[in-house]
């Protein structure tokens, strides 16, 4: 009794429920009513949007059509940290280590601490560090808070003669934050993150997470860009899971899954700790019953790895346990109880773009009753950024629907683009063809090795799955013009990005995701080319395929203001110098 009372009384948490703070809003004591209608409509999936400017970004914020429900706005920035209702400890320690908010910071901080769904698809090297220390700030704000709920409502009940007071506070499992990251590295830069926000007195087995996350052997020069080494520098493994428990003045790392408050894991390592369909008896994915709140950094990265890991993952979140695991059902929250924890659960996403597979998630994994906003970046475009006078030529395809878009897209490839390339075969050395997608690539080298058209056309390869000697053969072929055509898919260039010299055309069969790509194989290939006097200035080329599908990789590349018109336009070729 007197150990509980000096938790509850160390625990900083006040007594009484403050209904401006979010954290009671949304979780604890929510308003029943205003849920129960909310919740409804999302079930019927009845959303109403509006398109607003934050200080930041244009922004599109979707909530459910509810009656009585307000018209959608964007939260007003906010001052400083002092706004923001955090745990008195985390407050003065945020103000030390953070400080003043960027003007990022300031507009996005209002929306991630309502317990809003977030899409944030303008993360870069520069403002990533302000992101990751809102989110880490916000979900040790979150774990603190309920643990000191509980700690509080533990001493009541000790003291309650009233054996019918009813206090729930928890989910059915202890773990309420996920963090997927994509390697080991950004790992340890959330945990460092975490570490810096949380200041404990002890942190148990952190020699063995550095020992098992630190890579302090420098493998990139500057030659390698700097986006490919703030993702790959350090330990670049994509196999990881780990847990972490916090007490008043103890962070422990690897926390059993089921004794831990955050987890951070990677798509593959989470994927392969919950295991597979085909053995449903030892599938585990209790732990995730109760994540009240995901991060998913670094998403563009993810998209790179094997995206159907992490839609693998959400759908198996917020399920009803198949144990018990030692849990209290009296002290479990009653819209856990419901089967409603996935309409409180808040998501937040940060990519350094916006892809069709991220709306996808927002639209069918993301159904917080509180709302969802997604920030959409302005596009400059990179067309003037090659550093190098090249005609671009884009070439758009009908096709009538996603599902038939491949085969338009292939279609499209070998009536119109190669032609020429065969009819002029002697002249065609120096061709590269950028490929997307695997799938695409193996068609397309299928279609080179077997059909008699293309025999005059000498080609190679360098796909993800090449290995080193297999790449840099692939490539001194390429240089001498032993092969006239490289196949090169958009995974090699993002795991590797390792300079392809003897280009002097290039043919993309579809536009990169990262404009960053589009820069470097259409300007850095070709001005390595001119340098090599193997062109003449000005005489490289680009052509590329793509059809109203691309609409967001088409923008980043050639910019807001020219996309809509090579969409909806009734010309299909489209020529930039």
């Amino acid at each position: 009794m007197a150990d509980l009372e000096e938790e509850a009384e160390q625990s900083d948490d006040e007594d009484d429920v403050d209904a401006s703070d979010p954290f009671d809003s949304h979780f604890a004591t929510p308003d029943e009513a205003v849920t129960a209608k909310r919740v409804k409509a999302i079930q019927k999936n009845d959303w109403t949007f509006k398109r607003t400017m934050s200080k930041v970004s244009k922004a599109v914020v979707t909530y459910p059509q509810a009656e009585g429900t307000d018209a959608p706005t964007i939260p007003s920035p906010i001052s400083g940290l002092d706004s923001l209702k955090l745990k008195q400890k985390l407050r003065e320690i945020a103000l030390k280590k953070i400080g003043s908010l960027d003007t990022l910071q300031r507009a996005i901080a209002p929306t991630i601490f309502n317990y809003n769904d977030v899409l944030y698809d303008n993360r870069n090297i520069q403002n990533s560090n302000g992101l990751r220390q809102l989110v880490c700030l916000h979900a040790v704000n979150h774990v603190f808070k309920t643990r000191d709920r509980v700690i509080k409502n533990n001493y009541k009940l000790s003291r309650e003669e009233n054996a019918d007071l009813e206090l729930r506070d928890q989910g059915f499992t202890r773990p309420k934050i996920l963090f997927l990251l994509p390697t080991r590295q950004s790992c340890l830069t959330i945990a460092n993150t975490i570490e810096d926000i949380c200041a404990p007195d002890q942190r148990e087995n952190r020699k063995r997470f550095d020992d098992a996350y630190t890579d302090e052997h420098v493998k990139f020069g500057d030659d390698k860009p700097a986006d490919f080494r703030d993702l790959f520098e350090g330990n670049d493994d994509d196999m990881f899971r780990i847990g972490m428990k916090f007490t008043r003045k103890t962070v422990k790392y690897f926390s059993q899954f089921y004794n831990s408050d955050i987890l951070l894991a990677s798509p593959l390592g989470l994927r392969m700790a919950i295991g597979s369909d085909e053995d449903k008896k030892k599938m585990d994915y209790d732990f995730l019953s109760s994540i009240e709140m995901v991060v998913v950094d670094q998403a563009d990265a993810q998209l790179m790895q094997n995206w159907e890991h992490v839609e693998y993952i959400f759908e198996h979140m917020n399920l009803q346990p198949k144990d018990a695991h030692g849990c209290d059902f009296g002290r479990v929250r009653s819209w856990y109880l419901d089967d409603q924890a996935k309409y409180f659960r808040q998501t937040i996403v940060l990519s350094g773009f916006n892809t069709p597979e991220l709306t996808e998630l927002f639209r069918t994994q993301c159904h917080n009753w509180a709302g969802k906003v997604r920030f959409q970046a302005d596009y400059p475009g990179v067309l003037t950024q090659l550093g190098i006078k090249a005609r671009q030529t884009f070439s758009r395809f009908e096709c009538r629907s996603l599902e038939k878009e491949p085969d338009a897209r292939f279609d499209y490839f070998v009536s119109a683009i190669l032609p020429s390339l065969i009819k002029r075969a002697r002249d065609t050395s120096g061709t590269l063809i950028f490929i997307p997608s695997y799938l695409d690539f193996v068609r397309v080298r299928n279609y080179f090795s077997a059909n008699p058209a293309v025999a005059a056309l000498s080609f190679g390869t360098i796909s993800e799955y090449a290995d080193v000697p297999e790449a840099s053969r692939a490539r001194s072929h390429f240089m001498t013009g032993r092969h006239k055509v490289l196949l090169y898919t958009e995974r090699a260039h993002h795991f590797r990005r390792t300079p392809i010299r003897g280009v002097q055309r290039v043919i993309m069969y579809g536009l990169p995701d990262n404009p960053i790509f589009y820069r470097e194989i259409a300007g850095d290939y070709l001005a390595r080319s001119e340098q090599d006097m193997r062109i003449e200035p000005g005489q490289g080329t680009v052509r590329i395929m793509f059809s109203k599908y691309d609409v967001m990789k088409l923008e980043r590349v050639v910019g807001t203001q020219r996309v809509g018109k090579m969409i909806q336009e009734k010309g299909d070729t489209f020529d930039f110098v």
